[in-house]
């Protein structure tokens, strides 16, 4: 073994990077993909929440520079379209049985 670190003292630092690849670079990456299909699927009418904490309806989309209009109770807003949670807009959307379900395994 000390002879193959011997010969190739680059081994540890190569070894290293394939760690960080598959434990952070690759899963990030995945992310980011999932986050850029949600961002293009979004519809009319979708219930979404941004990032911010913001809550309502999706009014419009503007396809040109990727932004669209929130519709809340105190207005319309207009907000990028990266700027709104994946997840918790997932969350608000899931079906009423799933969410009685998680109630119940909570209490």
């Amino acid at each position: 073994m000390q002879q193959i670190l011997d010969q190739y003292p680059f081994l540890p630092m190569v070894g290293i990077f394939i760690v960080a690849y598959f434990f952070m670079i690759r899963p990030q990456m995945k992310r980011s993909k999932d986050e850029k299909k949600f961002a293009e699927q979004l519809k009319k009418g979708d219930k979404v929440i941004t990032k911010s904490g913001m809550h309502g309806k999706i009014f419009d989309l503007n396809d040109k520079d990727m932004s669209c209009v929130i519709e809340t109770m105190a207005g319309k807003i207009k907000f990028s379209r990266s700027a709104i949670s994946m997840e918790m807009s997932k969350k608000l959307n899931e079906p009423v049985a799933e969410k009685s379900k998680l109630l119940e395994l909570l209490t």
